[in-house]
């Protein structure tokens, strides 16, 4: 077997250590010389403007729940994501205490103002939390156990709830806080299965930027929007940078190559594994890698697809068909790690359950003969509508090689914008999609912040996210979680429990759990939380980004920087 130049790179860069030097083959007839390439260390941290500078302007693309990861850099809640063990900061809050099982009470940080100026205090929690009552979301628990809150004082609160709720501090992440004006002019809270609610642009949040052009909600999103530094912010340490503008719907292989070729026009952006050489050797990208608490959820339409999707036999045999090390080399390029379940092996719980319960083959090896045999005396002519976002695109395609053995056929249907998948998907539990499938796909990134529920939200078989026939012994496990909080030492039991039984039903089809890989602009330093929020506010960049250079970008910062691999511990900074 003769190896492409090209090939013969990829190995070089991602399997040696990184301070050799990587060969470059130059192709020429018949002998291939060798000329060393040499990858330097990102010394933009060490740049990095420790303010705001005039006309600084950075490009985002976020196709995966776009309106959760910008959501904490412009509205402001009792506490906001963060990278440290437990998952979260004090935000519009200073301290907490509960008081009794169904009683928290918060003390708010004081001196703090809306983006129009207007005053946030205890009666501006009380008004949103009356709001919420009246609107409530629906994808957790929340809209049924929150009572009410109670002003103790101008900076006092107590929330209080109707019964024992270990998710509460979970939740807390999400019950954000918006102007009076902004809850007379929208009516209040959505009320959607998807929150927060960012459904119009204007000064109506607490965050570091103001959305000031666009929306962007679960079902709903303009093609960009545009966030602007908020002078109002308490903490004068952020943002440190003007104006950030967050594409939701570029098409994926479109956002790798303005970040990778044209200059200005993305900065960061997720790219598939197999584009880290490409991003190495542009002129104007980094990479960036980091395990994380993300999931791809792969539903499985038991309402109203495929009527043999709802023997568990098929559904079995169809993730038993899947070579999850074949995946995890071949599509994610061993960015990721092998799981049984659609959750994160880095959650709490879930990595003590994945310790015993491996991928279906890590038990069985498919495409041994006989495997190969019983796997298509089951699933032999099967053909399924498949629904994609189009950057899953390439998953697919293994995942259709794979499914062909068995004499699966796939119709694969793509579409640009995750708000094309979220409607079918939404009106699915209700047998109301108008959009025809039987497997469809959506990056599940960690929203509920160290905490599995992320991913057994759609084994949840009463809510709109799911699309699994009602199951009264899962909806009870999951009754269960809301119980109890993740130091509770029956938590991993009960995490236990659900990832058995959606394992042993075969509810979803399972693939690897992929790290995160970003092309970043080589002047712009970002490091990626493990979970659904993109810390906007921390971005910094150098003197020689677009923005705010003068005259071209210099011959000797185009070459390629060596890759950033973060681990799954470390924070942030």
């Amino acid at each position: 077997m003769v190896l492409k130049p090209r090939f013969l790179l990829a190995l070089a860069i991602i399997a040696i250590p990184h301070d050799l030097i990587v060969m470059r083959l130059v192709a020429k007839e018949p002998v291939t010389p060798i000329e060393p390439l040499r990858l330097r260390a990102d010394d933009a941290p060490k740049r990095a403007l420790p303010k705001a500078a005039s006309g600084s302007h950075v490009k985002v693309c976020l196709p995966s729940l776009p309106y959760l990861y910008t959501s904490h850099a412009i509205n402001g809640a009792m506490i906001k994501p963060s990278d440290n063990a437990q998952g979260w900061e004090y935000d519009m809050a200073v301290s907490h205490q509960q008081i009794d099982e169904t009683t928290y009470e918060f003390q708010l940080r004081k001196g703090v103002r809306f983006q129009d100026g207007s005053p946030f205090d205890a009666d501006a929690v009380v008004e949103n939390m009356d709001a919420f009552k009246k609107q409530p979301t629906t994808y957790s628990k929340i809209d049924q156990v929150f009572d009410f809150v109670e002003k103790i004082d101008d900076y006092t609160v107590r929330f209080h709830l109707t019964e024992e709720y270990g998710c509460f501090m979970n939740d807390l992440v999400w019950m954000q806080f918006y102007t009076s004006e902004y809850l007379r002019v929208c009516g209040g809270w959505n009320g959607k299965a998807s929150c927060p609610n960012l459904s119009r642009p204007g000064p109506y949040g607490l965050g570091p930027y103001i959305l000031s052009e666009g929306y962007i909600e679960g079902d709903r999103q303009t093609d960009k929007a545009v966030l602007t530094a908020n002078p109002y912010y308490w903490n004068p340490e952020y943002p440190k940078v003007e104006t950030i503008t967050v594409f939701t719907q570029l098409d994926a292989v479109d956002a790798k190559n303005k970040t990778l070729h044209r200059e200005g026009e993305v900065d960061i952006t997720d790219i598939p594994p197999e584009s880290k050489v490409e991003t190495i050797l542009s002129p104007f990208a980094k990479v960036i890698t980091s395990p994380s608490n993300n999931n791809i959820a792969i539903h499985i339409n038991m309402i109203n697809g495929n009527p043999k999707l709802r023997d568990k036999s098929v559904r079995r045999a169809l993730n038993e068909a899947l070579n999850q090390r074949n995946l995890l080399y071949f599509v994610f390029d061993n960015e990721g790690t092998l799981s049984p379940t659609m959750a994160s092996p880095y959650f709490p719980g879930v990595r003590e359950v994945v310790k015993t319960l491996k991928p279906f083959s890590e038990v069985n090896d498919p495409y041994t003969p006989s495997q190969q045999a019983r796997l298509r005396s089951i699933l032999s002519g099967l053909q399924l509508k498949v629904l994609t976002q189009n950057r899953f695109l390439s998953m697919w395609r293994g995942i259709e090689s794979q499914l062909n053995r068995v004499g699966v056929t796939l119709q694969i249907t793509t579409a640009p914008s995750e708000a094309e998948i979220f409607g079918p998907l939404l009106s699915t539990n209700a047998g109301k999609n108008q959009v025809d499938w039987d497997l469809l796909v959506w990056g599940n990134d960690d929203w509920f912040f160290n905490h599995p529920y992320t991913a057994f939200l759609v084994y949840r078989t009463t809510n709109v996210w799911s699309t699994v026939y009602p199951d009264p012994v899962m909806n009870h496990y999951i009754d269960e979680m809301f119980r109890v909080s993740v130091e509770d030492p029956q938590f991993s039991e009960i995490t236990a429990n659900i990832i058995r039984r959606a394992y042993d039903e075969a509810y979803m089809l399972f693939v690897p759990t992929p790290n995160r890989v970003m092309a970043v602009n080589k002047e712009v330093v970002y490091r990626p939380y493990k979970m659904a929020c993109a810390p906007l506010w921390k971005i910094q960049i150098t003197d020689q980004h677009w923005s705010v250079r003068r005259g071209p970008y210099p011959e000797s910062s185009k070459g390629p920087v060596r890759i950033t691999r973060m681990s799954i511990d470390q924070e942030s900074k």
